[in-house]
């Protein structure tokens, strides 16, 4: 026998016994009992195994001897085969016969792990391929997924509406209007104000008789005309001022574009002048344009600094000023200069919106609140209706004063705003996305006057007055 044939007959041993010994026939007998090489010493088992089954079959352990066998790769075939009841055991078969085949216990664990290791890529290769697992979003339900998007966006959206976007920031000077005057030019350039709040850019009068109609309500919003409604304001404030009639020169102090001015001009009649100012070139350009229109000539329009005004003094017989006051940064000169172009026995009148007298302090939230309203339409600060009796009364100008809380009047005109755009909103529609976004801004900010209206942070205060007439110097003589 060569030297390959005995270094390759312990590995061929194992297998050849194991295939013979599964061949079809009666041929099982023969693979029992392999035939003894010359000086090879087989395990003690398989000796026995030998001599229990006598010499029958030794031609054909012969011929399975000198049976050639090529190794190949290890089938899923070969696998159950192995695992079959076999008459040697994996380690009798695996021992070494020669001294130089090494350890016959290192031989078995080698053998076993080869077996075990393709048994499991077997195992491996039939099971099926792993389902990847979901993503995060897949395994959320649509609708929850959806809902969950929706809050997210409405979140967004409340955080950018509910940062004031146009604060106040510097007044008129140096060939500039500041910031409320750039505020309205962009409103009367824009013409959507004027659609829906008429020639009037202020609030409007609700009588007791109104309300019980559901006048200003989203069902009763044509119970009354939301323009006509600042044709009553302006009528009930000359009421209340107690103004003698045909004054002869009236002042508008911050007249908008001229609603208010024209509307007096045309009531007191031709004897009356009435001058209005405003800090918006564009409003001076509309009001002029419109009083040509209708016919107005007792009434004219300037860029003027209420709080410079250039005007002598003594000069009108009724100072008006309707939501004026909310803009200006200094309300102490307001109210001095508006007193000090006022004639002696002369009428001043003021409507503006008001928050409430402290103490008690404001908490966080109604700061925050005001912090809002502030920033949001370019006012510089709010006042108490007392405090502007307190700034009248401190010119010691004043022969009267006296003052009145309108917001049960007035405080309709928030929402009815909102209700005539919702019955007539094409103006908007058209406009396009630029006035979108401002519309719902505005509406925002509607609400939230409304709200801190009606919870008492907020008053519409009226106030009116009458100057001291100065006394007539006396006469000399021998009583006097």
């Amino acid at each position: 026998m060569s030297a390959f044939a005995l270094r390759a007959q312990p590995a061929l041993l194992g297998s050849a016994a194991r295939l013979s010994g599964h061949r079809r026939g009666g041929r099982r007998a023969s693979a029992a009992r392999p035939r003894r090489a010359a000086g090879v010493a087989y395990p003690a088992s398989a000796a026995a195994s030998a001599d229990a089954s006598g010499g029958a079959g030794d031609g054909e352990s012969q011929r399975s001897e000198a049976t050639e066998v090529t190794p190949t790769s290890t089938t899923a075939t070969e696998v159950e085969v192995a695992a079959a009841p076999a008459a040697l055991s994996i380690k009798e078969l695996s021992a070494p016969v020669l001294a130089s085949h090494g350890d016959a216990a290192a031989a078995a664990a080698r053998a076993e792990g080869a077996i075990a290791q393709t048994s499991t890529a077997v195992a491996v290769a039939a099971a099926p391929a792993p389902t990847p697992p979901k993503s995060l979003a897949a395994s959320i339900p649509t609708p929850v997924l959806g809902a969950a998007v929706l809050l997210a966006a409405s979140l967004g959206v409340k955080t950018i509406l509910d940062k004031p976007s146009r604060a106040y920031t510097d007044g008129p000077g140096e060939g500039k209007v500041g910031s409320v005057g750039q505020e309205y030019d962009a409103w009367t350039e824009e013409g959507i104000l004027e659609y829906y709040w008429g020639e009037h850019i202020h609030l409007g009068y609700y009588s007791d008789e109104d309300m019980a109609k559901g006048a200003g309500t989203l069902i009763g919003c044509n119970v009354k005309n939301f323009i006509e409604a600042k044709f009553d304001f302006v009528d009930k404030m000359f009421e209340w001022s107690g103004c003698p009639p045909e004054p002869a020169r009236v002042l508008d102090v911050g007249c908008g574009i001229g609603g208010t001015s024209r509307h007096l001009a045309k009531l007191l009649g031709t004897k009356s002048q009435v001058q209005g100012i405003t800090l918006s070139p564009n409003q001076v350009e509309r009001a002029t344009e419109l009083a040509k229109t209708q016919g107005v000539e007792n009434a004219s329009f300037q860029v003027m600094n209420a709080l410079q005004m250039e005007f002598e003094d003594n000069t009108f017989d009724l100072v008006w000023a309707c939501e004026s006051g909310e803009h200006m940064p200094d309300k102490k000169k307001y109210v001095q200069e508006m007193i000090r172009v006022l004639k002696p026995g002369g009428t001043i009148v003021i409507a503006t919106w008001c928050q409430r007298e402290t103490p008690p302090a404001f908490n966080a939230v109604e700061q925050a609140n005001l912090k809002f309203l502030y920033e949001e339409w370019a006012h510089p600060y709010f006042i108490s209706i007392e405090e502007y009796v307190r700034l009248m009364e401190g010119t010691e100008a004043m022969a009267t004063v006296g003052s009145a809380n309108w917001v049960r009047e007035t405080i309709r005109s928030w929402r009815h705003s909102i209700w005539v755009g919702v019955y007539d909103p094409w103006p908007v529609v058209f406009a396009g996305p630029r006035m979108w976004y401002k519309t719902v801004r505005e509406i925002v900010t509607l609400e939230r006057m409304h709200r801190a209206f009606d919870c008492d942070l907020m008053t519409y205060g009226m106030m009116k007055g009458t100057k001291k007439v100065a006394p007539e110097p006396k006469k000399a003589g021998w009583f006097s």
